[in-house]
Formats: structure tokens, sequence, C-alpha cells
């Protein structure tokens, strides 16, 4: 009897299972439960290059239309799975169809944190998230209009640096002191910071958030905590994300800052995987769970699920990696610098093309790289190894961060 594969979520991390699985010549039916009306896609583009109107949405999908005309493939979109039942094997959408499983891959994702603030629900206070939400913008969007952007993370200032080289006002509202303050060293923020001034955005650091004014329906200011308003044509928020548990947790999945997998991607419930931003999943490197945000956390999650399913011994243990486009500057991160007690400046940042190296307790454990690749990719294999290497030859960026190897 042929074994039925059921995938739950379509976006990136679930077109890399189904691309694996092919590779790998999985021998049974797949079939693929998205909620969305698209197959899958890549998210990173939405907010730098579909956003600024240089990319079509065809060429967002992960794989050609073709790639799924298959009869192996089942492919439902529009279709938003309701429950999850593993004592039956199967699954249930919103309209009560069933789909029974031998073996299930949650690839749920995740959703755009909400602001609970008065005015949120006004037309104009747009969330980017999906490609719905980036098409929704775009047709806001003119040049010398007025946006106001709330959040200083990664979609924030990806968001504020298009909308500023398509011609809008732009000011950005934080609520932490220095922007990317989550993820990045004050170094990378001043640096940052600097950028988008010299680009003309206005950025308002350590300012709260009251709410959104608003006329017949639509937004017109931002309300900041001090009692001040910002006058807005449009907003666009972006103030995090969260992950997609709740179908998890209901069917009695253990889930702690997302749905628990060990090091092969697989649940408690042995054919029960799961991949992407909805995992909290245990690091090696670190010596802790973690959950990520990233395309590499998707594909290569995605490539150890379908492995496994197709009985090859896979593990996943990575150095996890990330990136940001803003202007013409690429920031790249190896590793997570978080706990660090150390950063070393490699490189100059008046320069435009500079690296910060994170240590704690001697050892390197992230590395930040500004329009440096080699930096970026050369590092990956000391964090890795967690090396510990004297600081002042690590800033000497005459030598080549592998000849520390």
């Amino acid at each position: 009897m042929t074994e039925t594969l059921v995938i739950v979520g379509a976006g990136h991390a679930a077109g890399q299972v189904v691309s694996t699985l092919k590779q790998k010549q999985y021998a049974g039916r797949i079939v693929l439960l998205g909620e969305e009306p698209y197959l899958p896609y890549q998210r990173p583009p939405l907010s730098k290059k579909f956003l600024a109107g240089e990319l079509p949405a065809e060429r967002l999908y992960f794989k050609p239309t073709s790639f799924y005309d298959d009869p192996q493939i089942d492919v439902h979109l529009n279709t938003r799975v309701d429950v999850i039942d593993p004592g039956a094997r199967c699954v249930r959408d919103a309209n009560g169809d069933e789909f029974s499983y031998d073996k299930l891959v949650l690839a749920l994702g995740s959703r755009v944190r909400k602001l609970p603030v008065p005015g949120a629900d006004l037309a104009g206070v747009h969330y980017l998230r999906n490609i719905a939400d980036v098409q929704a913008i775009r047709e806001e969007i003119g040049a010398g209009k007025r946006l106001v952007v709330v959040g200083a993370g990664y979609i924030g200032l990806e968001v504020a640096a298009v909308c500023r080289q398509l011609g809008l006002q732009v000011t950005v509202v934080e609520m932490a002191e220095r922007v990317m303050s989550r993820v990045v060293s004050p170094q990378i923020s001043d640096f940052y910071q600097q950028q988008h001034a010299h680009h003309g955005v206005t950025l308002m650091l350590s300012t709260g958030l009251a709410g959104f004014a608003g006329s017949k329906g639509r937004v017109t200011g931002v309300t900041i905590s001090d009692g001040s308003s910002i006058s807005a044509d449009l907003v666009v928020v972006g103030v995090g994300i969260e992950p997609n548990v709740e179908l998890a947790a209901a069917a009695g999945l253990k889930t702690d800052n997302g749905i628990v997998v060990d090091d092969r991607c697989q649940t408690a419930e042995p054919d029960i995987y799961a991949v992407g931003d909805c995992t909290s999943h245990p690091n090696g490197i670190y010596g802790r769970r973690i959950r990520l945000e990233s395309v590499h956390n998707a594909v290569e999650q995605a490539k150890t699920a379908a492995a496994n399913i197709c009985g090859d011994e896979a593990r996943y243990e990575q150095v996890p990696w990330f990136w940001s486009d803003q202007y013409d500057i690429k920031l790249q991160i190896a590793g997570l610098s978080q706990g660090y007690d150390e950063v070393v400046l490699r490189g100059n940042p008046a320069g435009g093309k500079f690296a910060c190296l994170y240590l704690k307790d001697g050892a390197l454990i992230a590395v930040d790289a500004i329009n440096s690749p080699r930096d970026f990719m050369q590092s990956k294999a000391l964090i890795a190894t967690r090396a510990v290497i004297n600081p002042q030859q690590l800033a000497d960026g005459s030598t080549a961060l592998k000849d520390f190897l």
C-alpha cells in the first residue's frame, strides 16, 4: 500500500520538503495543504525587490508551477487546517474535509505580531508577511507620501530603505534606544542609524506608540507615547513575528516557543515532523534550544526531515545565518550573538565594509559582516568549533579568518 505524506503549510520549508523528497525518489503520495492561494514562495524578497516593484510574483516561487504537475503530488491551496488528530492519523480542514496520513510534516510558519492599540484597524495600517500584504502596501505607495514605519528591526528598516528610494517621506518609530537592538551590537546599530539618516529617514528612537489617529476610517497619523502625533498617509508595522504552534498544541504535541523537535526534526510523535519558523530545536553549538526565523533554517530543517522520512539518517547541526539588504548595504550574520561579553571590530565602518565579531568567554560565537562576504563565509567554521582566538589578531583585517582554523 502506498504511503501518504501530508504537509501542513505551503511556505519555503514546505517547498523544500517536497523538493528533497522528489530528489530522493520518495515513493509515496505527497499531499500539500496551504492556506494562501500561492504555491510555496520565498519571503525575503517581499520587503525588498518585490516591494520595490522590481520582481513579479511569479519570480518569488520556490519552484515553477510545472514542478507540481506530478501525479505523485496533490496540492490544495486556500486550505486552512483546523485539526490534527494523531490518534486517527488525519488532519481536518476548515470545510471538514479529512486528509489521512502515514507521516505528517508541520510547516506552519509564523504570523506577524499585531499591536493592540487604538486605531489598529484603520485602513492604511499595514503589516508585511505575505504577497497580499505587499500588494496592498504597493497600491498606496507614491512619491511624496508620508510613511511611518513602526519597528526598527530587519523588516521595518528594509521597508524604510525601499520606500525612501521610491521618494516617500519616511519616519521610523522604535521603542528601543537603537535600531535592530535585539540582534546586533551598538556598533552595527550606529552604522545603520547613520546610513538611514544620510538617506533622509527620520528615526525616532526610545519612542513608544500610543495608537493611530484617523479620519473617515483611514489612518492620518501616529500618536506616540508623549501624546504628540506624526502625520501619516500610510503605516507599516514590523514588530516581530510569533510561531504558529496552536494547532500542534491542541493535538497534544509539546510546544515551548515553538513546536519541540529533536535534531532529526521529529516531534514526540514518531510520524510527525516539524520544520521552519514554528520549531524549537536543539543546537549543539550553543548548548540550548533555539527557534530561528530564517530561510537557511527552513531549508535545512526541511532537508533533514525529508531525509529521515526517506529512511536516511540525517541530523540538523549547523551554524545559523541570516541577511538583510538595505540600500546598497548587505548585512550577513553568522551565528547567534546573544550573551556575548566582548566585541571585536574588524575593518573601518567609515569605509562601509567591516565586520563585528562577538566573543563569549574568549570563544567566537557570531559575526555580523557589512559588505564583507569573505568574513561572513570564513567565520562559520570558527563559530562551529567555538574557536578561541586572540582579539587583537581577530581585529587584524590583513589576516584572513580562515587562517585561524
